[in-house]
């Protein structure tokens, strides 16, 4: 029942936007409402230009999913060697004790997929071979008792568009991204990290200066792990937020209330997740526990989906958006794809059915790989990363229209596109920022980073929205999901 009624708020709130949008506007946030009127005061007196016809950058972050996994057979994209007519041979990976698995097309609606962690990035990549993918899934498997997965290996299945129609009408009609890469080589908690703060670190204290590098183990949320503490985390360093905050532009970031994914062991496998409330932090939602946040008096800027749905419908969508899913519509493993592009595409048409579509940037990504194979070695830009390769998707009335983006990008591309945006090319820069900790690197600069600016055409007439239904005919076979989690057990959460 909790997954219908979520899904039905989607497709409500996506339905009924436009409505809302055009009648009067209930008292809000008077913030992000301020920020709106001066900025359509600002419009009256100075034509936009360039990058800056965008007004709201929406980040919308689903979970567990490699590139190869949902696009692996797109037409022109740097996908599956040997399918689909990419260069190269269908690579056959080892399978521990039986003869090689080649990539298979899986229309399972729900995956098991496999370790995702810093020590199953390595494994995977395996010194650049990218077949340690099977491997590591048998291991932990095995290891938590899990029973057999439903297909074998299902780590090396790939999707196509008839079980991913709405995702793959995205990529034909706006900006397919195929060398975006998870910004750190560890799983969800310093993904999220990276999302928002381009870096992660343990702190001993809440000075910036006593935090350092910590690639898998940055301090746990409170009621996190196998060993719960209700002890909070230290993130003193800083964070996106603390700019945005210092230049006055408004931000928001949105999460489910109920069911949130509050326990994840990558290695053994062995969480499952637990009922909690909006502010109750997990994995998937690090900022309460910024310093910068607190110390700004912005923790009520996290906030539940329905602010989403009410901000949009008001016209007061905020400058930066960043949106989480609950457990159910992840599409993480043991969830329903289905569900998750569900999901996705009711908040992609709230949005277009609004009169903020025409200033809007909505950028789409999955925070890791999910332990499912991807064929591209990634590149090395520090000793934290990149990571191996997510999807990605960009949708506005300004993006190019079916453009694959071969550009090497990672989540830090969404920052630098943000700073460029909104911020007058700020960084977070320790000699620059005003609050500097002993981050390894300013990542928005890092050479080999592409732009995302190059995937838009600012000159062109801004496109008309793309409306999808929000339950398309796929191909997908379903499967018992609750005959999943008693043979899973849960394939760790994040």
């Amino acid at each position: 029942m909790a997954v219908v009624a979520l899904v039905g708020l989607v497709v409500f709130a996506a339905r009924s936007s436009p409505g809302s949008a055009s009648g009067s506007r209930p008292a809000g946030d008077g913030r992000a409402r301020s920020a709106t009127r001066s900025a359509a005061l600002t419009g009256i007196h100075k034509v936009r230009h360039g990058i800056h016809k965008i007004r709201h950058v929406v980040i919308i972050m689903q979970e567990n999913r490699s590139f190869d996994n949902y696009f692996g057979t797109y037409p022109g994209a740097d996908g599956i060697p040997g399918l689909a007519g990419h260069h190269g041979h269908l690579p056959c990976l080892p399978d521990p004790g039986e003869a090689c698995q080649r990539p298979f097309h899986d229309r399972r609606n729900l995956n098991y997929g496999g370790p995702h962690d810093a020590r199953a990035d390595v494994l995977d990549i395996n010194h650049g071979k990218m077949n340690g993918f099977i491997a590591e899934q048998e291991k932990a498997m095995a290891a938590c008792h899990c029973g057999t997965v439903r297909p074998p290996d299902d780590v090396v299945g790939y999707h196509t568009g008839k079980e991913l129609p709405n995702y793959w009408t995205y990529a034909r009609d706006f900006v397919l991204q195929d060398h975006m890469f998870q910004a750190d080589a560890s799983w969800s908690l310093v993904s999220h990290l990276y999302l928002v703060s381009m870096w992660s670190a343990y702190c001993r204290t809440h000075a910036p200066s006593s935090c350092r590098n910590a690639r898998q183990r940055p301090g746990n949320p409170p009621g996190w792990g196998p060993h719960p503490t209700s002890k909070p985390p230290i993130y003193a360093w800083t964070d996106l937020t603390y700019l945005l905050h210092k230049h006055h532009i408004s931000w928001r970031y949105y999460i489910f209330k109920g069911r949130e994914p509050d326990c994840e062991t990558n290695t053994n496998l062995s969480c499952r997740p637990v009922a909690q409330g909006p502010m109750t932090t997990a994995v998937w939602n690090p900022l309460p526990y910024f310093e910068t946040v607190r110390q700004d008096h912005q923790l009520n800027d996290i906030q539940s989906l329905n602010g989403f749905f009410a901000a949009v419908a008001r016209g007061s969508l905020p400058a930066v958006s960043w949106i989480m899913p609950d457990d159910q519509v992840s599409e993480h493993p043991f969830t329903f794809i289905s569900r998750g592009q569900t999901y996705v595409t009711g908040l992609v048409n709230t949005i277009m059915q609004s009169p903020e579509w025409k200033s809007t940037a909505i950028f789409i990504t999955w925070d890791d790989w999910g332990g499912f194979y991807d064929h591209l070695r990634p590149p090395r830009v520090d000793r934290n990363g990149y990571g191996l390769q997510v999807p990605a998707l960009v949708i506005s009335p300004y993006a190019k229209r079916g453009y694959i983006d071969h550009q090497t990008l990672s989540f830090d591309a969404y920052a630098k596109f943000i700073e460029d945006d909104f911020l007058g090319r700020a960084r977070l820069n320790p000699k620059t920022d005003g609050r500097p900790d002993p981050r390894p690197d300013v990542r928005e600069n890092v050479s080999i980073l592409g732009n995302l600016k190059k995937d838009f055409n600012f000159k062109q007439k801004p496109r008309k929205p793309v409306l999808l239904p929000v339950q398309p005919k796929t191909d997908l076979i379903e499967t018992s999901s609750a005959a999943m989690w008693q043979r899973g057990r849960g394939l760790g959460w994040g």
